[in-house]
């Protein structure tokens, strides 16, 4: 059973940065193409960001020249760094696998920005 700790969200002003970490447990991370996820109040969950080991990173065109994902393998993390983040972005953010796996959302962290 795979467990995903996401942590790094909070409040932010327009145009600031924030890097977010996910956490999993697991001896396989580095096979599965992980994603950053958010939901926003009212709509549906996007993926955002995606990564595979050794792949190139793909973007949602709303994030895209503006957050990077990476990953550790060897710390089992991948991260998500959001600079000149907007209002817009405001949402809890979840990792999980691509596609996503039903029991592994976990309890996702807030990011808000605002002023």
């Amino acid at each position: 059973q795979v467990q995903l700790v996401v942590s790094g969200g909070c409040l932010v002003q327009p145009g600031g940065s924030l890097k977010l970490s996910c956490l999993a447990s697991g001896p396989t991370f580095s096979l599965y193409n992980m994603g950053w996820y958010r939901q926003a109040p009212g709509k549906q969950r996007l993926l955002v960001a995606s990564m595979y080991t050794g792949g190139n990173p793909n973007y949602d065109d709303s994030v895209k020249g503006r957050f990077t994902i990476s990953r550790e393998n060897a710390k089992n993390t991948v991260y998500l760094r959001m600079n000149s983040l907007k209002p817009e972005d405001t949402a809890v953010y979840y990792c999980n696998k691509v596609p996503p796996h039903p029991s592994y959302w976990g309890q996702g962290t807030q990011v808000t920005v605002s002023s």
